[in-house]
């Protein structure tokens, strides 16, 4: 066989083999062209402009920018405190005072200062805010000791600072300082709706007391109802280490916008655990926006409460997965009972967000304004409807409409109040069940006789339910009328029900 032979014969073996293996090529692309697509989740339109480094140059990239455009409106809050203090330890006795001092008992002013935590400037013109916790006064400083504020910016200026506003519910702050006119550098706040977990944060503030520090770290979780550490909570989680100092600082997005203010921490040795909390930038933004307008804080409520769902509701109600809050009480006459919210109703979602408990449900009607309207996507006998609430402020006054009992009874002499929702909310106390609220008890008195402490709630009065004001003076009325041989009282005294029989005169 000659050499084109050879070479017309190899290219006919080679070409045949490419046939062969061609053919479950050309099948594959068959059998793919005939199969169904196979599609994912659709796109999220809120993790789209969210990248992931893919490369060790994005891994070198630097949140210095963001720092430098951020810091210099976090600051360090200090408070201090003028006491006046005697050369002789037993000032506060004449006697003694006399015997070991001579009578010289000679005063001197001392000012003493602590570091107290963080802030953030949100106006431009000395607006700053921080936590109540930050600021709240020390347990045992008298009375007549006035406690002051002082700010230090981080150019180490400082400042005297004016107590706006404190929100022990929230754990928010506003403090004030005189800038004579110069326009400070400012945060702006997040629309922390569309924070998602898994981004970049920065955490600023004072940690320790060292001076400003910067931690990075991601969101951790949201909605975080139930850490304890406010009655109006839902909070960022973050593993951005977060110490003693770092309260009322900042927690910023990679846009240099304020998320969340740093609060606190779970700790098992008082330092970082990679476990902090924030409160979000929309409660923040209430709580600034009311000290600003120069009035009071109110909070609206939907006036319905709810139970968290189990796997088991979940199953009965033919839920899916656990999720939404069974609505167990509506408030006649509330915004919710207005808006024909039911008991057996599930509340899935509050203006687009997920609830899981009652906590969350509250959080999201405390950021908003009494009128602003709320919509509810609610399951119903299986279907699913959408219900507009219109917030209001909870009916009912506020501890200040207190009286003190007269008479001959075994309530006379305290001091007591209608526990409205206003002033259950206030106190943090379930709103629906009303009843008398005990504000204090003074000495030599017969309710103090008798054993009645501040904080009881009179719950029955000779088996008359008590739930209003009106309620109470009619049962006294009526056994003061015809005295009764015993009188029969129920109280509640921390969450714990007190049954108890008192003879009659």
């Amino acid at each position: 066989m000659n050499r084109q032979n050879i070479i017309l014969v190899a290219s006919a073996a080679i070409a045949t083999a490419l046939a062969m293996l061609a053919v479950p090529a050309i099948g594959q692309l068959a059998n793919q062209a005939s199969a169904p697509a196979i599609s994912g989740p659709a796109p999220d339109p809120v993790l789209q402009d969210r990248i992931v480094p893919d490369s060790a140059v994005g891994l070198q990239q630097s949140f210095a920018p963001i720092v430098k455009r951020s810091a210099p409106a976090v600051v360090n809050v200090y408070s201090s405190v003028n006491i006046t203090r005697s050369n002789c330890p037993y000032a506060n006795d004449p006697f003694w005072a006399s015997f070991y001092c001579g009578g010289n008992t000679q005063t001197r002013n001392e000012k003493v200062d602590n570091s107290l935590g963080s802030g953030v400037i949100v106006g431009a013109d000395g607006v700053i805010v921080t936590n109540n916790h930050v600021v709240e006064r020390p347990q045992g400083l008298p009375e007549n000791q006035e406690q002051e504020f002082r700010v230090m910016l981080s150019d180490r200026r400082e400042f005297s600072a004016t107590l706006v506003m404190a929100d022990p519910k929230s754990d928010l702050a506003v403090l004030k300082i005189d800038t004579k006119g110069e326009q400070l550098p400012t945060l702006t706040l997040a629309d922390t709706r569309n924070v998602q977990v898994g981004d970049l944060v920065l955490a600023i503030g004072n940690p320790f007391g060292v001076g400003q520090s910067v931690a990075s770290g991601i969101v951790s979780a949201l909605a975080r109802t139930d850490v304890g550490a406010s009655d109006f909570g839902s909070f960022i989680q973050t593993d951005a280490s977060i110490n003693p100092g770092n309260s009322g600082g900042a927690l910023v997005d990679m846009q240099g916008r304020l998320v969340g203010v740093n609060t606190m921490i779970f700790s098992r040795g008082g330092g970082s655990n990679g476990v902090g909390f924030a409160i979000p930038a929309e409660m923040v933004k209430r709580v600034v926006d009311a000290a600003v307008r120069g009035g009071s804080l109110v909070r609206p409520w939907l006036g319905a409460k709810g139970d968290t769902i189990n796997s088991a509701k979940a199953a009965a109600l033919g839920l899916d997965r656990p999720r939404g809050v069974l609505i167990s009480a509506v408030y006649a006459g509330g915004p919710a009972d207005k808006a024909g919210l039911k008991e057996g109703d599930v509340v899935l979602t509050v203006d687009g967000r997920e609830v899981f408990d009652d906590r969350g449900m509250k959080f999201i009607a405390a950021t908003k304004a009494e009128g602003e309207t709320v919509t509810l996507s609610v399951l119903r006998n299986g279907q699913t409807r959408q219900v507009s609430v219109r917030m209001a402020a909870p009916p009912g006054a506020s501890k200040a409409e207190v009286v003190q009992v007269s008479g001959q009874n075994p309530f006379t002499g305290a001091v007591v109040a209608e526990l409205s929702p206003a002033l259950a909310e206030e106190l943090g106390l379930d709103a629906f069940n009303g009843g008398m609220w005990v504000y204090s008890v003074p000495p030599r008195t017969i309710a103090r006789n008798v054993g009645f402490q501040p904080g009881d709630i009179i719950r029955e009065v000779n088996g008359t339910m008590i739930r209003t004001k009106a309620d109470f003076e009619a049962a006294i009325k009526k056994a003061e009328s015809t005295p009764p041989a015993t009188w029969r009282l129920a109280t509640e005294r921390n969450g714990q029900r007190i049954e108890s029989e008192l003879r009659g005169r």
